[in-house]
């Protein structure tokens, strides 16, 4: 299931942010890791992950740097700042929020299936 462009919009900047949260990635790496451990749900291509990067850095949540790989080739890695682990907290405390309001409503029921394939 893709989701439609403007929940991408309010998932996507969250999303990568908790997955900087566990340490520096790659774009690459995080467009694989979005796919993956979303079940496609989240998949998002190069082309939008680093408008979204270059949002990110402009607003000062995340922080570029220049390191070598494994491979020896460069590759700019991104980590989170300080302000972007506040955002992160505060983005996080908004959506358990929502989706306790979406609970509330019967659009989310207590459990949810586990995400395989792309399909909820």
């Amino acid at each position: 299931m893709r989701i439609e462009r403007e929940l991408m919009r309010g998932a996507g900047p969250v999303a990568v942010l908790k997955l900087l949260e566990e340490g520096a990635k790659y774009g690459y790496e995080l467009v694989e890791a979005l796919s993956e451990q979303t079940g496609g749900v989240l998949d998002m291509g190069q082309s939008t992950l680093y408008p979204l990067l270059y949002n990110l850095q402009s607003q000062g949540l995340i922080r570029p740097s220049w390191q070598e790989s494994e491979s020896g080739r460069k590759r700019k890695y991104y980590s989170l700042t300080a302000k972007g682990k506040k955002r992160l907290a505060s983005d996080t405390a908004q959506w358990v929020a929502v989706t306790s309001a979406m609970q509330s409503l019967g659009i989310l029921s207590g459990t949810q299936p586990k995400l395989r394939g792309g399909e909820a």
